[in-house]
């Protein structure tokens, strides 16, 4: 899938925009959209006099922006794309910032049976046999990854016609499912950060199947002239520090009553 023109743009405006003391961080959108990354900012400045400037789109885009040399270091959470991309030579270190869960949500009352599922796999086979309302990212981010690797676990694929592709972000898709009484796979930190606007309900609890981890990529410089090697080695360094660990085990704590994300162990690294 193409990434869309105003990613490019997005990309383009910060690469031309960008200071000698500036970091261009391709992250996730969940990263940016529950604010941890404004929360981030400020103190990486402080600790490295490092400006970051963030640009938040779907993990394969930001891939592919990585690949093309138009950020200095990504924030994702792709695990498979991400050892594609460093197999392929791209980045030449990963390392693990945090993690959640995926949550699978819909209407309270559940017409699909999502809730008594075998598992998020037979979730997503129930909600297709029902015939209900399913509302995909679409937009090869990780979250939309992992729904294609849940559906080739149910056995099945998303051809029907209450199967919607939104191509785009965590806080539309979410929306659009609440708009139809559908169902949608989300990141818990996304859907707690946007719930008072939403009329659905998480269905499923933490299962394996459902882990989400983020990590942080340093690109490789080579042949990517305006790549801030420098600059995105100590974004990498920071958000795996003890200090943003510290952030990591208490924000969203005062306004959800739990953390959004598990900071990693320090050294961790992502699975493959």
């Amino acid at each position: 899938m193409m990434a869309a023109p105003g990613v490019s743009l997005r990309a383009l405006a910060a690469q031309e925009q960008r200071g000698a003391g500036d970091v261009i961080v391709a992250t996730t959108t969940s990263m940016q959209e529950t604010g941890l990354l404004d929360s981030v900012a400020p103190l990486f400045l402080r600790a490295t006099g490092y400006r970051m400037r963030a640009v938040a789109v779907g993990s394969g885009q930001a891939l592919r922006m990585g690949e093309r040399g138009d950020a200095d270091v990504l924030l994702v959470h792709a695990p498979a794309a991400e050892a594609a991309f460093l197999r392929a030579g791209h980045g030449v270190r990963r390392r693990l910032v945090a993690s959640n869960y995926f949550t699978l949500v819909g209407p309270a009352d559940d017409p699909a049976g999502v809730r008594t599922a075998r598992s998020a796999a037979d979730a997503l086979a129930r909600i297709r046999s029902s015939g209900t309302v399913f509302v995909s990212r679409g937009d090869s981010s990780g979250t939309h990854q992992r729904e294609l690797a849940l559906w080739r676990q149910a056995g099945t694929d998303s051809r029907w016609p209450g199967y919607l592709e939104a191509g785009q972000g965590m806080a539309a898709t979410l929306l659009i499912a609440a708009e139809r009484r559908g169902y949608t796979l989300t990141d818990r930190a996304s859907f707690l950060t946007l719930r008072r606007h939403l009329d659905l309900v998480p269905l499923r609890e933490r299962e394996p199947a459902l882990l989400n981890v983020y990590s942080v990529i340093e690109l490789n410089p080579a042949g990517r002239p305006r790549i801030n090697a420098a600059g995105g080695r100590a974004f990498a360094d920071f958000l795996t520090s003890a200090e943003v660990r510290d952030l990591l085990a208490r924000f969203g704590t005062a306004a959800f009553g739990e953390p959004l994300f598990a900071p990693a162990e320090r050294g961790a690294s992502s699975p493959p």
